[in-house]
């Protein structure tokens, strides 16, 4: 088994429509407002930025994010991870009822950074929980912001 790979994969249920989460999810640059753990997030040109990203654990993953499927009608990001992680990241937004979203977020990365690479088999419980915790607090903020857009 590889340690130092991980695959995520959690969904959230928003009471809005989801042509505005898309919206909201198709401008990384704005992540900081509205989710905490995303510290920074910078467009560097139409198709790629940088994010800083810490949660409770006291280390930041900076990681350089590239376009790999922006698809507005079936509601799919989707890009590549490159950094401290190196992988993929894909929102897939989809509608169970009038006015509510499905969002499911899926990730999988190898961590690169040295340290972390290092406490990956010990330390792997707490980062598993400090990614646990990053996307709760993701979906409580992108609930909170989808109602005052």
């Amino acid at each position: 088994m590889n340690w130092c790979h991980y695959r995520f994969r959690s969904v959230w249920e928003l009471p809005a429509p989801p042509d505005a989460v898309y919206a909201v999810l198709d401008r990384p640059e704005e992540y900081p407002a509205w989710w905490p753990q995303v510290r920074e997030a910078t467009r560097l040109d139409e198709h790629s930025g940088t994010a800083r990203v810490r949660s409770f654990l006291p280390y930041d993953l900076v990681v350089t994010l590239t376009e790999r499927r922006r698809d507005p009608v079936a509601r799919v990001l989707e890009t590549a991870l490159a950094g401290d992680m190196e992988g993929w990241a894909r929102w897939t937004l989809t509608s169970p009822g009038a006015g509510r979203t499905r969002v499911l977020y899926e990730q999988a990365v190898d961590v690169r950074r040295p340290l972390l690479r290092r406490l990956a088999l010990p330390a792997r419980p707490l980062f598993r929980a400090n990614h646990a915790l990053m996307m709760r607090a993701g979906r409580r903020g992108l609930a909170a912001h989808v109602r005052t857009v």
